[in-house]
Parts: structure tokens; C-alpha cells; sequence
């Protein structure tokens, strides 16, 4: 089997149709297929840009016919827990603070008159895995970690799926599986010292960041920051005090991402990691595929991409 690799979307749906034209997909009954290929989905179909439920109107017809594959993204995941009640509180396992409702809003307005739907979309949603592995290649939203990915298969009986107990304790800090779907769907993070932060995409205050899991030359927090080239200089570059990095041998199957909101020309993070998200809800940004035709050292000429559409 021969692949495409999709990476972030968040609602930029005629970005994504002119994506799969570029890569040689038709519709078909209403559905984009290729008898040759078979699309697989890095997550984040929602939240931010302005075609939210036609990116679910076209991204699950591909998925449940076979024309495509999909992984959960932290989008997915947080709009799970955004729906789900708490049981305890009379809250929700995502609090429904302004912040949160903030990144949620354009998910939640294009469902807000058809709660039915709202509803059905967030069932779907639950049904995505939490990674795929398939032996030849692996696909995971944000951070391949072998450790919690076992762990979570033992706690599931074998399932890469969410499930109702790992919601409720990956939404409770404390929690191991609140660490592992950290990890595997926002990225392993590390703690800045202390008095430093920075202003993310959104404009919040972090004092945290997320690292390149796998570099062991990273050995600086602005060496380690994986994120937008445009915050590195505002990340300090003393060397990092204990053991941020996550083991990914160079032999391992290759291992796609999404998730990191990158800039640039799309290449290969390492001969065998490669991350697609590459800002599509940003002016600028661009959304971008990788076409895998069973290598085990990725290429640079198999990235690629198209320019965000704004209508």
C-alpha cells in the first residue's frame, strides 16, 4: 500500500480539496478517493478557520468508505472533553472557561442550531484512534512515545481508541493517562526556568514549551523548541537541566506528525520523522501532504503543499 500524509487543517476546507486535486483525487459520488493511494488524516480537522463542518462533511465519507485513514488530534480530543460532563461537578471534563470557549468557537457556532449534529460529529470524533502503527510507518498527532503507547494498549485491552475510562482520567491531573495523551497528542513539554516565558500563537502567556522529542543535539531550550521559527528568539538558549527527550531509534519505522504549526519549506525533521502541519489557519500558512511509497528514509521531494485559500 502507497500513502498520502495530510497534516492540520482546522476548517480550511477548499485548502484541503485543492490539496487532494493536487494529489490526484476525484470525487466519486460525493466522496475523493484514488484506486492507487489511500489518504491518511495527521488530526485537527477543527477549530479556527471558517469551513468547519465541510471539512467533516469531506474528511468523514473518505475515512468510513476506505478512501482514508485518520488519527485523533488535540482538537478532537479537547472537544471531547469540552462536550463530555464531569459527573462530579456539574461541569465538563474541559471547563468551559473563556479561553477554552475562545479556541473552540468556530467548531461550536457551526454546530450551535443542530445539536444533533454537534453531538454526532463529537461520537465520530471518539472513534478515531489514538495513533496508528503500520508497520511499515506510524502516525501519531504529536509525539511517538513507545512507553505510553504500551501502557495505554494494556489499560484499553489492546484498543488504540479513546475509550470512556481514559477520557475521564486524561482529563484528571495526576493521572498517568493525562500525561500519556499530553504527550502523544500536544508534544513533549518541558518547563522554562523559572521567570521566563513567552507569547504563544494565541497570545497567551506560556511557561512551558514544547520540544523536539527525538534531537539529541537539542541540548538548549531554543535548540530544543519545536514551533514556529517566528517565537525562537524569545526562548533563552541556556542548556536544559534533565532529561526532556523521548527515544525514537533511527531505524524505527518512519513516524508522521502534525500538531507544531511550522513555517518554511515542508523537509524531514530527521531521515525518518516527519511533521505536516505547517500553519494552514495562519495568513501564510500552508497545508501540506507527504506522498509515502514505502521508504524508510523520508525525502524531501515527496512533500507537498498548497497555499492557504481564503474563501
Amino acid at each position: 500500500m502507497v500513502y498520502d500524509l495530510i497534516g492540520d487543517i482546522h476548517g480550511y476546507c477548499q485548502t484541503l480539496e485543492a490539496l487532494l486535486r493536487k494529489l490526484g483525487y476525484t470525487q466519486t459520488r460525493g466522496v475523493y478517493a484514488q484506486p492507487e493511494r489511500t489518504v491518511v488524516f495527521l488530526g485537527d480537522f477543527i477549530d479556527r478557520g471558517p469551513f468547519q463542518r465541510e471539512v467533516i462533511a469531506l474528511v468523514r465519507p473518505m475515512v468510513e468508505t476506505g478512501a482514508a485513514l485518520a488519527v485523533m488530534g488535540n482538537h478532537e480530543f479537547n472537544a471531547i472533553a469540552y462536550y463530555t460532563p464531569d459527573g462530579v461537578s456539574g461541569g465538563y471534563l474541559r471547563q468551559h472557561t473563556d479561553k477554552n470557549c475562545s479556541q473552540h468557537r468556530a467548531f461550536l457556532q457551526a454546530y450551535e442550531d443542530t445539536p444533533e449534529d454537534y453531538q454526532d460529529v463529537i461520537d465520530w470524533f471518539s472513534t478515531l484512534p489514538l495513533w496508528l502503527d503500520l508497520g511499515s510507518f506510524r502516525v501519531v498527532h504529536a509525539c511517538w512515545n513507545q512507553q505510553w503507547v504500551e501502557r495505554i494498549v494494556q489499560f484499553q485491552n489492546g484498543s488504540s481508541l479513546l475509550g470512556d475510562a481514559l477520557l475521564q482520567a486524561a482529563c484528571t491531573r495526576g493521572q498517568w493517562q493525562y500525561e500519556a495523551i499530553e504527550t502523544l497528542l500536544k508534544g513533549q513539554e518541558i518547563p522554562l526556568k523559572e521567570g521566563v516565558t513567552f507569547k504563544d500563537k494565541d497570545g497567551h502567556e506560556r511557561h512551558q514549551i514544547r520540544v523536539r522529542w527525538w534531537d539529541q543535539d537539542a541540548t538548549t531550550y531554543r535548540k530544543a523548541f519545536m514551533g514556529p521559527e517566528s517565537a525562537v528568539t524569545h526562548i533563552p538558549d541556556d542548556e536544559i537541566a534533565g532529561d526532556h527527550l523521548v527515544p525514537y531509534r533511527h531505524d524505527a519505522p518512519p513516524v508522521f506528525l502534525g500538531h507544531y504549526w511550522l513555517e518554511g519549506e515542508p523537509r524531514p525533521l530527521a531521515k525518518n520523522i516527519a511533521c505536516l502541519d505547517y500553519s494552514v489557519a495562519k495568513p501564510g500558512g500552508k497545508l501540506v501532504a507527504y506522498r509515502w511509497d514505502g521508504e524508510q528514509e523520508l525525502q524531501p521531494d515527496k512533500f507537498v503543499s498548497v497555499p492557504r485559500l481564503e474563501h
